[in-house]
């Protein structure tokens, strides 16, 4: 069945996820709430959001388009590239990036994580 899925429109529950293995400093408490799934896994997108912290966000098999809708974050890639991002920014995390966000008090997104992997 072929659909058009309004984030608006979904009620979605809530789900909190685990940041130990991926906290750099801080405690950050990371949500989402996941309103579309499809491709037997390989295409999600939804809302996500950040607590403040530093922690890892490594693009491994898949790519990720992110655009900011509250709040802001400075993204540092493994190459020491610096990236400031804020409400109604758009960008794309490429498979294999390695980024670490710093988020001071709170950021919220859309995302859309594409697997780049044959298995889900």
């Amino acid at each position: 069945m072929t659909t058009l899925t309004k984030f608006s429109n979904c009620i979605t529950a809530a789900i909190e996820k685990e940041t130990a293995d991926i906290a750099v400093s801080g405690s950050p408490k990371h949500t989402a709430w996941p309103h579309f799934v499809g491709d037997n896994g390989n295409f999600r997108s939804g809302v996500w959001e950040s607590t403040a912290g530093v922690f890892r966000g490594p693009m491994n098999d898949q790519i990720e388009f992110c655009h900011i809708i509250e709040g802001e974050a400075r993204i540092v890639t493994e190459n020491d590239e610096e990236f400031n991002v804020r409400a109604g920014d758009g960008f794309v995390m490429d498979n294999g990036l390695q980024p670490v966000w710093h988020v001071d008090k709170y950021v919220k997104k859309h995302f859309v994580i594409v697997s780049t992997s044959s298995q889900t």
